[in-house]
């Protein structure tokens, strides 16, 4: 959720945290705030996102060397001015800033007012620093051992950053299960929840172990220790795989737009090297490691949440399909809390875009305990999940900007399809003629999505005529069922229309009820395999005057004279037609967003990295 940036060197300090906070306002926009150190600590703080703090600021005096700032995802408290972080301490001599959850916090607080501690906020990060406060004033500690302690005795997740105005030369931070990262410059520091405010300032990055905490000093020096034992750890320095423009819009009007019309290019990056069609190979580093355990794993279990567990339901379709392996997909948040079933023949595959989903983080965990072997499909290298598998492999579709995703979810689909394909023929649970067909075909599917996306025009239009329903329903079959789901998803995330996915055939056992003429029904109707059935769904919707979107293979002749407008994809293969369907069902969210006047790079109530449970 909350993103957190902070900078010590020699520089000014706002300009740095100023725009590291636009960086990570995709993470939180609750409202923003920033620390300040220069002898004393100023703190501006203000509701709203970046943009509104800036203007806040505009003409006031802004000096320091070292700084934090963050932007919120609110959890405790309404998001206003006096929970927005930095929080300080009643004494005034520390101010911190905290991504997480302290589970624990009411009991901490009720303690602290025993003591005389009083609070203006609502938030348990409040309770945090001053639990630091009384610490160090108690026991005359410095601050690295005040906050090392401190911690030992909080309950939940957390990143933090903490100033000290009696030791202005030094910035302490630390995290568990939530991330940090920490930036090297010639004699300054940077930290923040990603690399997307520091690859602008330095390449070399440490991304710090849970339950790490480190101290970082403006006179260059840097330490790494256990919170739990004080153990001084040996930093591993990480060169980023990073440009500044993928961190910019380059044109488009918003990140989602561009991200979209990117996905030509990630889906082949995420082939690239990975995949020979005309040699007829597939190389995934991951599996070669584990390959014997993977390519005979009696059941593999996804866990995933939102857009990543639709992800995840695409896959069990492949690897069930080509692989003829079982699979459950399971949402994470559940999975942890429901006792399931899970042995050492088990493979677990965690599909995260972020890889520090925290419902999916604690899911892992309790699947490395009962002995299953964990496979990663992430897209942030450095994260959390990619640091807890036993292998995995990265979908490489660059920093994903849009809260709602887009080509993460393509990109996942992608490995998927390559490790089913994989499995398939390890197995020989495929031909070699049929493994090479659907080979073949998978090369040719970013430029069938380059195709695709020119049909935008068509799709705004369409967007024109629905924008201004308060519901909709999404149908599909097999293959196209997830995607029914992720289109509905996307719509309820950018534009707050209600709308539901459903099996097709499931549609009169209850969703029929809802059909008139102010409802549009959005079918993916591509599947040879139950292509009758399909046309059968929707004359059922026109025969009770539906509104009807369908989703057809190019040619198609009998939908669309049923269809009030159909959208034509490409020629494809059954299991990939997924990564066609999808496409246009993100244009047309992001459309009727626009119509409707919503933000779609920041839809209300939402963040892109869901750190917390």
């Amino acid at each position: 959720m909350c993103g957190i940036v902070a900078y010590i060197g020699q520089q000014e300090a706002y300009p740095i945290l100023i725009k590291g906070l636009q960086r990570l306002e995709y993470r939180g926009y609750d409202s923003a705030g920033i620390a300040l150190l220069n002898g004393d600590i100023q703190v501006f703080k203000k509701k709203g996102k970046v943009q509104d703090l800036a203007n806040f600021t505009a003409v006031m005096q802004k000096h320091g060397t070292a700084g934090i700032g963050h932007t919120r995802w609110a959890t405790h408290g309404a998001p206003d001015d006096i929970n927005a972080h930095p929080h300080s301490s009643g004494n005034g001599r520390l101010v911190l800033v905290h991504n997480g959850i302290i589970e624990n916090y009411a009991l901490l607080k009720k303690a602290l007012e025993k003591e005389g501690h009083s609070f203006e906020s609502q938030t348990d990060t409040e309770v945090l620093v001053h639990l630091i406060e009384a610490i160090q004033m108690r026991e005359q500690l410095p601050l690295e051992e005040a906050v090392r302690i401190a911690l030992n005795r909080v309950v939940g997740a957390y990143a933090i950053v903490v100033m000290d105005k009696q030791e202005p030369g030094k910035m302490v931070a630390a995290r568990k299960a939530s991330p940090l990262v920490v930036g090297i410059g010639k004699n300054e520091y940077f930290l923040a929840s990603d690399a997307t405010p520091i690859i602008e300032y330095t390449k070399k990055v440490i991304y710090l172990k849970d339950e790490e905490m480190v101290v970082v000093e403006r006179n260059g020096a840097l330490q790494i220790k256990k919170i739990n034992n004080n153990e001084v750890q040996t930093p591993f320095i990480q060169e980023l795989d990073m440009e500044i423009e993928t961190l910019e819009k380059g044109g488009y009007d918003s990140f989602m737009l561009k991200e979209i019309y990117e996905q030509p290019s990630t889906i082949a990056d995420c082939m690239r090297g990975r995949m020979n069609a005309s040699e007829a190979w597939i190389k995934l580093g991951g599996l070669e490691e584990h390959e014997a355990r993977i390519t005979h794993a009696r059941r593999f279990i996804i866990a995933a949440c939102g857009t990543s567990w639709h992800a995840g339901l695409i896959g069990e379709y492949l690897i069930e399909d080509l692989a003829r392996i079982p699979v459950e997909v399971e949402y994470a948040s559940e999975l942890r809390y429901r006792n399931p079933i899970i042995t050492q023949e088990d493979v677990v595959i965690a599909l995260s875009q972020s890889g520090e989903t925290a419902d999916t983080l604690a899911a892992l965990e309790l699947a490395k305990e009962k002995g299953a072997l964990i496979y990663g499909i992430v897209n942030v290298v450095g994260s959390s999940i990619a640091r807890i598998t036993d292998a995995g492999s990265y979908i490489h579709a660059g920093p994903e900007i849009g809260v709602a995703s887009t080509k993460a979810f393509t990109g996942q689909v992608t490995l998927l399809t390559l490790l089913a394909l994989s499995l398939a023929h390890k197995r020989g649970a495929i031909s070699k003629q049929r493994f090479c067909e659907l080979l073949t075909e998978l090369d040719r599917i970013p430029a069938k999505v380059q195709k695709l996306l020119e049909k935008n025009p068509q799709i705004e239009y369409i967007a024109g005529e629905i924008k201004d329903r308060t519901n909709a329903l999404y149908l599909g079959r097999g293959y196209n069922f997830p995607i029914a789901l992720e289109g509905a998803l996307k719509l309820k995330e950018i534009s707050y229309i209600h709308a539901e996915g459903y099996p097709a055939a499931e549609m009169k056992h209850g969703p029929i009820a809802l059909i008139d003429e102010q409802m549009p029904v959005i079918v993916i109707a591509t599947n040879r395999s139950a292509y009758d059935k399909i046309v059968s769904n929707i004359q059922e919707v026109k025969a009770r005057n539906g509104i009807v979107i369908a989703i057809v293979t190019e040619g198609d002749e009998v939908i669309s004279k049923i269809a009030d407008h159909t959208i034509e994809i490409p020629d494809t293969e059954e299991p990939l037609t997924p990564l066609l369907s999808v496409i246009p069902l993100q244009l047309l969210s992001y459309h009727i967003a626009l119509l409707r006047g919503c933000n779609v790079d920041q839809p209300r109530n939402l963040a892109k990295s869901v750190t917390v449970e």
